[in-house]
């Protein structure tokens, strides 16, 4: 007999989003927008001379893709990125859950401010380390000095802050990555403060990315993905910038070879034609402020969103809505606190598609007695 699953494990189920065949899909933040047939083209050319080499090990240190992600994060920061402070990995996924095998740990803990993305507690779960979860204030901002306070309690190795929000779209201020980076910092050992941008090319117009920061703070990392406005979330790249020594760190912890040849090949041809695959931002931005401003009218409540989604109530039964919606070709996600739905911005259409669903379904809750 095999021995016995780990305690802790016992009785959960895997993460993950409902994967339902529905006409309207707006449920897990992806990019409406396919890349162009040039861009596909390129893709399957480059997977395709990598093919020839697939009997050999790949760059395990994937350095021509390091070079091509620094170069694409420096339009975000005056102070550049160098090839040494970025690193990369099977989604930003496996970057935290790297960043927690070295960082983290038994007698060691992890920190952030619920409500929050769902998978951070479970990295922590997976790698061990002790989880410490504060809360955000009602408009799902942070008490800045409440927040400092709590990181100089429990003196977390890693504090976990994503920017925008998810599942409430809410960006940080430069000052909060500031204050939480001094206040990780004020401990021995300093703690890392990990500011994830998973959405971060969806921000409004003026609001920074923490990359300018890094120069200023050591143990300040910023993570992002190619999932989400590089309209490629079934490539699976995230990527990190830190400071070298973090790097480094990380290298200790990466299975071998983690990065296939195909995954970089295919990232590489993606990164070439990130002006045509990011062209959609723009629109998806006023998408979304528009979604955000109809839903406002109807009455409801949503959280100021930077991302690609959009979070709103409150429903005294949100499953009976999320079902209603379904039932009428609309899939949206139920998720954060309790009465709160959120959709991802979908096509014009798929967006009007969603506001008739719901116009029907509000009908229908104000009918019912």
């Amino acid at each position: 007999m095999f021995p016995p699953i780990r305690e802790e494990l016992r009785g959960l189920e895997p993460y993950g989003a409902p994967q339902l065949d529905v006409p309207v899909q707006l449920n897990t933040n992806e990019n409406p927008y396919g890349p162009s047939e040039a861009c596909v083209a390129d893709i399957a050319a480059s997977v395709a001379e990598a093919a020839r080499g697939l009997h050999r090990y790949p760059d395990r240190e994937h350095v021509a893709l390091r070079t091509a992600l620094a170069d694409y994060l420096a339009r975000d920061t005056p102070h550049g990125i160098a090839v040494e402070q970025v690193w990369a990995a099977n989604g930003s996924n496996e970057v935290m859950l790297q960043l927690l095998q070295a960082f983290g740990g038994p007698g060691r803990s992890a920190l952030s401010f619920a409500p929050t993305y769902s998978m951070y507690p479970e990295y922590a779960r997976d790698t061990s380390t002790t989880w410490v979860q504060g809360r955000r204030e009602g408009d799902f901002s942070l008490d800045l000095q409440a927040a400092a306070a709590l990181v100089r309690e429990h003196r977390p190795s890693v504090v976990l802050l994503p920017s925008p929000n998810n599942p409430t779209g809410t960006a940080l201020p430069p000052e909060a990555v500031t204050v939480l980076c001094e206040a990780a910092a004020s401990s021995e050992p300093q703690g890392l403060v990990v500011v994830d941008e998973a959405y971060g090319e969806f921000r409004r117009e003026g609001v920074p990315s923490a990359l300018e920061l890094l120069p200023v703070h050591r143990n300040l990392v910023v993570t992002r993905t190619m999932s989400k406005a590089f309209a490629a979330a079934g490539l699976r790249l995230g990527y990190l910038a830190a400071d070298p020594a973090i790097c480094d760190a990380i290298r200790v912890v990466r299975l071998p070879y983690h990065l296939s040849a195909v995954t970089q090949a295919a990232a590489l041809a993606a990164l070439r034609h990130a002006p045509e695959l990011l062209g959609k931002v723009d629109e998806l931005r006023g998408e979304r402020d528009r979604t955000v401003s109809w839903l406002r009218e109807q009455g409801l409540q949503v959280a100021d969103s930077d991302a690609n989604f959009a979070l709103f109530g409150t429903f005294a039964d949100r499953h009976a809505v999320w079902q209603d919606l379904l039932e009428r070709g609309v899939l949206v996600r139920e998720v954060g606190p309790a009465g709160w739905l959120r959709v991802s911005i979908g096509t014009p259409a798929e967006m009007a598609a969603f506001r008739q669903a719901l116009s029907d379904v509000l009908v229908r809750e104000e009918g019912q007695p």
